[in-house]
C-alpha cells in the first residue's frame, strides 16, 4: 500500500534553505532513517508530514486511510492532567476501560479491580491490556496520578514514547510512526527492549536518531538531507558510510573537472565583446552553469586535530577505601582504584545507583563518608553535563567562545582560532553570528561540548554527550577523542559510541559493588549473557540434585503421560575412554579458572597499557568460551558417573 507521495518540495527560514526540490515516496512496511546535520531540516520535514508546519512549495499526498504518529524530542501535553490522562487520551470505551484499570491496579483497589474485570472480558481487552502493561513496565512509567508539569525532562520523554506506542498498537493498523530521537533519556536496556517492540510491530517507520546500532536494528534504508539536497541509501549504517564516501569522491572529481572547464570559460567571457550573438549568448548561459558548479563545497565531518593538552602528572586520582551512602542507599563501598594517563573508561549501571555521585566525587563536588579522593596538582577537568548550556543574551556564538579564549593550541606548535575551531565543528561562519537563543537544541549540545574542549582539558567526564548531537557531530566528537591523550570517563546509552572509545567499564551494579570490566559495552553484554546461561544450567542441575533424580529422570517426570508408555531404557554406563575425559576435564576445568583469576588480578594493576590490557581481554574471553564448552561437557559426563 502507498502510504506517502511528496514532490518538489522546498522550506526555508529566512534567507536559509532547509531543502528545496526534494521528492520521496513511503510505502507500507518501509523503516526509513533521516539522518543530518542539526539545523537542516529533519526535524521540520517530520512536522510538514505531521501537518504542524507548512511547505514554501511542492505537493505531499497522504492515503486517507493512513494514521500519521509523531514522537517529537518536545513532547506536548495537556500540563494540568496527570500521566494516565496524558496516556489514555483518546476517548475510546476499551481505552477507558483500561484507564481506570491501570488506575485501580496502582492504588490496588480490590472493589474496582472486580468490577473492572468484567468490563475488560466484555469488550475483549486483555490482549490490549497486556501490551500496555509491558510498555509501562519496561518504560518505567509509574505514578500515573502524578501531573504531568512535575516531571522531569527524562520522565516526560518515556511517557510521550508510551504514549505514542500504546496509540500505535490500539490502532496501527496503516499508521506511518515518526520518531524524533527515541532512544534519548532511555538506558541501554530500554533500547533494545524498543528495538525489539517496534521489530514485533512490523510498523511503517520514520526515524530520525543518532544511535547507530539502533538505527541498523530497526531500518532497512536511510536517507540524508544534505546541502539543501536528499540522498537515498539502501542498507545498514556501514554502507551507508561507504557509499556516501564514493559519493563524495565522486562529486569532487565532477567538482575539479568544472574548476578547469570554468578557467577556460572564464578566459573566454572576459574577452568577449560587448555585443552577443546567439551562440554567445547560450555559451554565456552555460558559464554559469559551470560556474556554480566549479564554486560547490563538499564538506567532510572526518577530522584529524593534534590537541596541545595540559601536561599529567604521575599522580592523576586516587581513591583509596571510599564509602558514599545516600541515606540507606549505599553508593562505593571501600572502592580503590588509581587512574593511569590515556585510560578511556565507560560508566553503566541503571538509574539512581550512584553514577553521577561517582563524578561529582572525582572533581571534588562532593565529599566521601569515608576513605580519601587525592586529585593530583596537574589535573584539569573538563565537565560535560546534561544540565546544558547556560544561554547568555544578545551574545554570539563567536563571541561566547572568544570569552573562553582566543585560540586552541595544537601539538605541533600552531594554534586554531576561535572561528577555526568553530569550523572544525561544523559551525559555519554565518552561523557563528547567530544569538545563542537561535540556536537549535542539537546546536546549543554542539556548542556546549566545544565549549568543554575549548578550555583544553586534561581529563574528560562526559555524562551523556551523544543526546541530541547529529551523526556528523558524532563523527566529528570520535574522532577528536580518538587522538585525545588524556582520560575519558563516559556515561552514555550509545552503544556504538561506547564500543568505539572506552577501554574497560566500571558497572555500577547497585548496593555500592561496582566491577572493573576489562572489555567495552558489547563485550559486557555477550559475557552477561554466558553467566546467564551457566547460571541457568547449574540452577537446573542443582534444583535436580536436590530431588533426588538424575537429569534423565527429571525429563522423563516433566513429559507427557502416555497409554503403554515403554518401560525406561536402563541408564547407560561411562565407558574407560569418558572416565577419562571426565577425569581431565576437572583439571583443564580448574586450570583454566586459575589461569581466569590470574589475569583478572593483573588488570588491576594500575601502570598496565593498552597494549597488554588488549592482550589479557582477548584471553580472558577465550578462556569464557572455553570454560563455558568444558562444564556442558562435564554436566553431561557427571550424569553418567
Amino acid at each position: 500500500m502507498h502510504y506517502v507521495s511528496a514532490e518538489g518540495l522546498t522550506k526555508s527560514y529566512g534567507i536559509n534553505p532547509l531543502f528545496r526540490n526534494i521528492s520521496f515516496h513511503i510505502n507500507e512496511g518501509d523503516k526509513i532513517a533521516l539522518i543530518a546535520r542539526n539545523g537542516v531540516g529533519k526535524s521540520t520535514l517530520l512536522r510538514i508530514l505531521n501537518g504542524e508546519e507548512t511547505l514554501d512549495e511542492g505537493k505531499i499526498f497522504i492515503h486517507k486511510d493512513v494514521t500519521v504518529a509523531l514522537f517529537e524530542q518536545d513532547p506536548k501535553f495537556d500540563e494540568s492532567k496527570t500521566v494516565l490522562e496524558n496516556i489514555f487520551h483518546t476517548n475510546h470505551p476499551v481505552m477507558n476501560v483500561i484507564r481506570e484499570y491501570e488506575l485501580a491496579s496502582e492504588s490496588e483497589d480490590g472493589e474496582a479491580l472486580v468490577e473492572l474485570f468484567g468490563k475488560m472480558d466484555d469488550l475483549n481487552a486483555w490482549e490490549f491490556e497486556v501490551k500496555v502493561k509491558q510498555i509501562l513496565t519496561k518504560l518505567n512509567v509509574h505514578h500515573l496520578e502524578q501531573p504531568v508539569r512535575d516531571l522531569s525532562g527524562g520522565q516526560r520523554k518515556r511517557v510521550a514514547l508510551a504514549k505514542t506506542l500504546i496509540d500505535i498498537g490500539f490502532d496501527h493498523q496503516h499508521t506511518l510512526l515518526m520518531m524524533d530521537e527515541p532512544t534519548n533519556h532511555l538506558d541501554v536496556e530500554m533500547i533494545e527492549w524498543l528495538e525489539n517492540y517496534i521489530n514485533q510491530e512490523n510498523v511503517t517507520l520514520l526515524l530520525v536518531t543518532h544511535d547507530r546500532y539502533f538505527l541498523d536494528a530497526v531500518s532497512e534504508e536511510i536517507w540524508e538531507l544534505e546541502r539543501e539536497n536528499m540522498y537515498v541509501y539502501r542498507g545498514d549504517y556501514e554502507n551507508y558510510m561507504e557509499k556516501k564516501a564514493a559519493r563524495i569522491e565522486s562529486e569532487m572529481a565532477s567538482i575539479d573537472k568544472a574548476k578547469n572547464e570554468y578557467r577556460k570559460e572564464l578566459e573566454w567571457m572576459r574577452k568577449q565583446p560587448k555585443a552577443r550573438t546567439t551562440k554567445s549568448k547560450s555559451r554565456q548561459d552555460n558559464f554559469y552553469e559551470v560556474e556554480s558548479r566549479a564554486k560547490q563545497k563538499i564538506e567532510d565531518a572526518q577530522v584529524q586535530l593534534q590537541v596541545k593538552m595540559s601536561r599529567l602528572g604521575g599522580k592523576i586520582i586516587e581513591m583509596k577505601k571510599v564509602y558514599k551512602s545516600y541515606g540507606d542507599l549505599p553508593i562505593l563501598k571501600g572502592f580503590d582504584y588509581n587512574f593511569s594517563k590515556g585510560e578511556r573508561i565507560g560508566i553503566i549501571g541503571k538509574n539512581g545507583v550512584g553514577k553521577s555521585t561517582f563524578m561529582n566525587m572525582l572533581q571534588q563536588l562532593e565529599p566521601a563518608d569515608s576513605g580519601k579522593v587525592n586529585v593530583g596538582d596537574t589535573v584539569v577537568f573538563g565537565n560535560f553535563s546534561q544540565q546544558g548550556l547556560v544561554i547568555k543574551e544578545n551574545v554570539r556564538v563567536i563571541e561566547y567562545v572568544k570569552n573562553i579564549a582566543e585560540n586552541f593550541p595544537l601539538a605541533n606548535g600552531g594554534s586554531l582560532s576561535a572561528a577555526q575551531f568553530l569550523e572544525l565543528f561544523l559551525f559555519t561562519p554565518d552561523k557563528q553570528y547567530t544569538y545563542l537563543n537561535s540556536l537549535s537544541g542539537g546546536e546549543k549540545k554542539r556548542l556546549q561540548l566545544l565549549s568543554v574542549l575549548f578550555k583544553n582539558p586534561n581529563f574528560l567526564i562526559l555524562d551523556e554527550p551523544t543526546n541530541d548531537l547529529d551523526l556528523p557531530t558524532l563523527a566529528v566528537l570520535e574522532n577528536f577523542l580518538s587522538d585525545y591523550q588524556g582520560c575519558v570517563l563516559i556515561v552514555s546509552h550509545d552503544r556504538y559510541f561506547m564500543d568505539r572509545l572506552v577501554d574497560h567499564l566500571f558497572v555500577f551494579e547497585g548496593e555500592g559493588e561496582v566491577r572493573d570490566f576489562p572489555g567495552n559495552y558489547t563485550q559486557y553484554r555477550l559475557w552477561l549473557k554466558d553467566n546467564e546461561k551457566k547460571d541457568n544450567k547449574w540452577q537446573a542441575l542443582e534444583e535436580t540434585k536436590s530431588k533426588g533424580s538424575t537429569t534423565e529422570e527429571a525429563i522423563i517426570s516433566k513429559a507427557p503421560v502416555a497409554i503403554n508408555q515403554p518401560p525406561a531404557v536402563p541408564k547407560k554406563k561411562p565407558t574407560f575412554k569418558e572416565k577419562k575425559e571426565f577425569e581431565d576435564l576437572e583439571k583443564e576445568i580448574a586450570s583454566l579458572e586459575s589461569e581466569r583469576d590470574q589475569l583478572t588480578n593483573e588488570m588491576s594493576n594500575p601502570e598496565m597499557n593498552y597494549d597488554k590490557i588488549e592482550i589479557i581481554s582477548k584471553r580472558l574471553t577465550a578462556i569464557t568460551n572455553e570454560l563455558e564448552t568444558k562444564e556442558l561437557r562435564w554436566l553431561e559426563l557427571s550424569e553418567l558417573m
